[in-house]
């Protein structure tokens, strides 16, 4: 294997010009970086990518921190961020964290002996107090959900009004008695979406009912499921229902099913998120869309941004209400 002082004599220059060379550095004359060029492919050189990132103390790599693999809705922003890394000449390492403090204390700790570059974070369970220590000195971008106090750069969307649109639009449909099925509070899109949910009830004057809002501990089918059998078994039963997931609504769809109602005659269902699966329901779901894939990619722009030392902005996208055959 030719090594780089090799290409440099070939190329009748030094190994700090075939280095520049590699580099992509401005600094190098065309006639220079052809010459250096030409002896690199006449000789096969391959650098050393271990040994240039020692150099230049950067492991190319970013992790993304999310709460659980088993969630279909982090797909897409995983393929856009990985799909934007790796045309950046950076890798990705996805971590689960599972909102487990001894994950989260390992993965903080690749940052701190530097082996990763930065952190794309979409677990709001993490401890607040190492997050901002970390971000302090470490570059960090939150994607989806994200801090309210603002200290570190995020992209998301308006989830509150995307959550008033889905229940406006059951309102209007002539639906006034509309459940909730939520997950854990602790996450933020799930206390942004509830509060979506209340203003809609509120702006129409139709009661905010305890007895039609059902919370999960985690967003899975069968919480969904379990959500909306518990909400058909109430005396007054709900004509519609509002999940804040698409896997929770597909849950919740089953049951109605297997109860023998037609949805959207008899209770209509709105979901959120919009997961490749959405449109293969029977009936299909009606559903916010996030713009998950720009997400990933904006979040990876973002992160590599932070790592090059720019100044980075929080972003706001726009969703949109799709409605399909369930309302």
């Amino acid at each position: 294997m030719a090594t780089i002082q090799e290409v440099a004599k070939k190329a009748g220059v030094s190994t700090a010009t075939v280095s520049r060379v590699l580099n992509n550095s401005e600094s190098v004359k065309e006639k220079t970086r052809i010459r250096v060029e030409q002896a690199i492919r006449e000789l096969n050189y391959e650098p050393s990518v271990l040994g240039r990132n020692l150099r230049n103390s950067e492991s190319r790599l970013l992790l993304v921190l999310i709460p659980s693999i088993s969630n279909p809705f982090y797909t897409e922003i995983i393929n856009g961020i990985e799909d934007t890394a790796i045309s950046r000449g950076y890798n990705i390492l996805l971590c689960e964290t599972d909102s487990n403090p001894k994950r989260e204390a390992i993965y903080f700790n690749m940052i701190r002996n530097r082996l990763a570059d930065g952190i794309i974070l979409m677990d709001p369970t993490v401890n607040r107090k190492n997050l901002y220590d970390l971000a302090s000195r470490h570059p960090i971008v939150q994607c989806s959900e994200f801090d309210e106090r603002g200290e570190i750069s995020y992209v998301t969307i308006d989830n509150e009004l995307a959550a008033y649109q889905a229940v406006k639009h059951l309102i209007k449909l002539g639906n006034k008695k509309i459940a909730l099925i939520n997950t854990d509070e602790k996450f933020l899109y799930a206390r942004e979406r509830r509060r979506g949910y209340e203003k809609a009830l509120k702006e129409f004057d139709l009661p905010i009912n305890s007895k039609w809002i059902r919370e999960t501990e985690r967003v899975h089918f069968e919480g969904g499921q379990q959500a909306m059998r518990s909400l058909l078994n109430e005396l007054d039963k709900p004509n519609a229902v509002f999940s804040v997931s698409d896997v929770l609504a597909i849950g919740a769809l089953k049951e109605i099913q297997l109860q023998g109602l037609k949805v959207p005659e008899e209770i209509a269902v709105v979901g959120f998120d919009k997961i490749s699966f959405s449109n293969m329901t029977n009936p299909t779901l009606t559903t916010i869309a996030q713009p998950m894939y720009k997400m990933g990619c904006m979040s990876a722009t973002m992160i590599i941004n932070k790592i090059r030392g720019k100044e980075v902005e929080s972003l706001i996208l726009d969703h949109e209400l799709i409605i399909r055959e369930s309302t």
